[in-house]
């Protein structure tokens, strides 16, 4: 739909471009409800008798749809648009959400202790779908923003739209406890609804703008240079380009600064040997007007016209126009900028740095998201005789909202310190990977440290900024170090880093909740351990293998409250239900112990963030160091004809 401003693109601030860019935000807002999940999985978890490492697994569901299916949604969008992923988002999530309310709705049969595996299965396919429906609308967001501002304020306006996506729990869940306080069907009724109409307004609006006086690269918005046959030898010199030579070389021809840009079209035989040095203008070439044009922004020295005696000779530093330069065209587009993708990419130390720290610091982020609900409760309720279950629900919604609009802050704020770091400092991007990293690591400190209710929304909030800053920063870098034409597949697969991270601590995080759960009887936990362990086998085992051996203390063998001989009849006769059942303590399979039912994890989160700290460091200063380099002059040398 953008083709019909490919030649005349229209001002920054028109109308077709705030209609789409407005609409991108409350597609984003719509698509981030994975995040809600701690708001209604205890409920969930309660309402079907699932263990910790269920309902986990549960959540996970929806971030393995969010994340698993990047690579395949952004490329689709890249070739495509995104009206089809609008289309795919509204069924994905309208069916999805429906799902889940059905279950929650029907329950468990009243002969049943534990949900099948087959109903099980269903629900996280169900959670499933909210995930790919979520990450469609997501995506066709996102590549619609970045294609249609200019890269000085492409961070800021990428990190408002993602800041949306971070915003959307909490704006549902303040919608669903404001209305429908307590009831958690009306809720996923909300989700259900809410999601799916946005996308709608999506299909009709959304669609990437060119910026303004780009005409001359609208290939590279358009994502349409992906022939090598499209791209020079040098750095972006094509036969379509402004850059291409019309007729032979005079004195007068500029010289382009770095030696990859030094290269004719004759180096597109397939057997090309460049090692010798051949003069770039021979002497029996005639005066001839040459129209080769560049550009009044490319770095480029120009040469003074032709004087007696003297012959132009390449200097010696420049002599090394080779196979790396062969090389470096493939990953240029026709203007100069980095076009990496394939099999190129994962050939890159650049991509292995990102997938490596985003996923050791987003697997943080995952479990603490999915988990906050639980650590409330566990705080809540230890040594808590008053323990009130409307109570426990609204301090879970505290830190549910806590996170999502801290996470919609980091967004923003990100996107904006990013730019300038760049423009104002001369700094690269990457630079802020290492202040990201650093918000996680104290955040986990934080958390470790906090035993009190009143105290966890700091950690929420902390977390909350760093979660937001590292989404919206990272696929800013990924343009910068891949390029724009393939952004949201390379996005896509970046994306994938969460799945690995966020599937390893937060079932690890589960599985230490429900070791220190006093009253998991054995026969429930042996028929849960085999739904566990068929769903996710691998990822259990290996999330296992992170974790010390723990078991409950002694002291801590028996619940805090004891129940009274009327209580444990009504326990008996009813199920274990209810809050007063169990004498003011919380329903079944909710670990009351405080900061001890999860301090483990914490402990391992911790570790993660420091080694994301030190690769986030490496990175910086290796990009640093790649744009220091950029900036060095070229020298030109003229020699005395013999």
């Amino acid at each position: 739909m953008s083709s019909s401003y490919a030649n005349h693109p229209p001002p920054l601030l028109s109308f077709a471009r705030v209609t789409s860019f407005l609409t991108c935000i409350l597609v984003a807002l719509a698509s981030g409800t994975n995040y809600v999940f701690s708001a209604y999985g205890p409920q969930l978890g309660e309402r079907l008798k699932l263990t910790h490492t269920q309902i986990n697994i549960v959540g996970l569901s929806g971030n393995i749809g969010v994340y698993g299916t990047a690579p395949i949604w952004g490329g689709i969008v890249d070739r495509k648009g995104p009206r089809l992923m609008m289309v795919m988002a509204f069924f994905s999530l309208l069916i999805g959400y429906l799902g889940i309310r059905q279950f929650f709705v029907n329950g468990l049969p009243d002969d049943d202790s534990s949900i099948g595996l087959l109903s099980f299965c269903a629900l996280v396919f169900c959670g499933f779908l909210t995930g790919i429906g979520g990450n469609g609308g997501l995506v066709g967001s996102m590549n619609s923003t970045a294609k249609s501002f200019p890269d000085k304020t492409r961070a800021t306006a990428n990190g408002i739209v993602i800041s949306g996506f971070g915003l959307s729990a909490f704006l549902f869940s303040t919608i669903a406890h404001t209305l429908f306080p307590g009831n958690t069907s009306s809720f996923l009724l909300v989700l259900a609804i809410g999601t799916a109409l946005p996308m709608i307004l999506g299909f009709l609006f959304v669609r990437p703008i060119p910026p303004p006086h780009i005409d001359s690269t609208r290939r590279l918005e358009d994502g349409t240079s992906d022939s090598p046959a499209d791209y020079g030898v040098g750095e972006g010199l094509g036969t379509s380009s402004p850059t291409t030579y019309s007729v032979e070389n005079t004195s007068h021809t500029h010289l382009l600064a770095h030696d990859e840009d030094e290269e004719d079209e004759d180096t597109r035989a397939p057997a090309i040997e460049l090692e010798e040095e051949e003069p770039l203008v021979s002497s029996t070439h005639a005066q001839a007007t040459s129209d080769y044009i560049v550009p009044g922004q490319v770095d480029s020295v120009a040469l003074s016209p032709t004087r007696a005696g003297l012959t132009r000779h390449r200097s010696h530093s420049s002599r090394s126009m080779s196979r790396r330069s062969i090389q470096t065209h493939l990953d240029k587009t026709t203007d100069g900028q980095p076009n990496i993708h394939g099999k190129r990419l994962f050939k890159t130390l650049d991509f292995w740095l990102l997938f490596t720290i985003c996923s050791l610091l987003s697997g943080t982020g995952l479990m603490y998201i999915n988990n906050v609900g639980a650590i409330s409760q566990a705080l809540f309720a230890n040594k808590n005789p008053d323990y009130d279950e409307i109570k426990a629900a609204q301090w879970q919604a505290t830190q549910v909202s806590t996170v999502s609009v801290m996470n919609c802050l980091g967004r923003i704020l990100i996107g904006v310190i990013a730019d300038f770091t760049k423009v104002k400092l001369r700094l690269p991007r990457s630079a802020c990977i290492v202040l990201v990293a650093l918000m996680f690591v104290v955040s986990q400190f934080m958390c470790f440290s906090i035993d009190r209710i009143g105290n966890l929304w700091k950690a929420s909030a902390l977390l909350g900024v760093a979660y937001g800053g590292l989404f919206g920063l990272f696929p800013t870098l990924v343009i910068e170090w891949f390029g724009l034409p393939h952004f949201s597949e390379n996005w896509g697969f970046v994306s994938l880093s969460p799945m690995l991270g966020g599937n390893i601590f937060s079932i690890a995080f589960g599985r230490n909740v429900d070791a220190h759960d006093p009253d998991a009887s054995p026969s429930s936990s042996s028929d849960n351990s085999t739904i566990s362990n068929t769903a996710v086998a691998a990822l259990s085992t290996l999330a296992s293998s992170f974790l010390p051996s723990s078991t409950p203390s002694p002291s801590a063998s028996a619940p805090s409250i004891t129940p009274s001989p009327i209580s444990t009849l009504s326990s008996a006769l009813t199920g274990a239900g209810s809050v007063h059942a169990r004498g003011g303590v919380p329903s079944s399979h909710h670990c009351i112990m405080g900061r001890e039912c999860y301090v483990d994890s914490i402990k391992m989160t911790i570790a993660a963030c420091c080694v994301a700290l030190a690769l986030g460091v490496y990175a910086a200063w290796r990009d640093l160091r790649r744009h220091r380099a950029r900036r060095v002059p070229a020298v030109v040398v003229w020699e005395d004809e013999e």
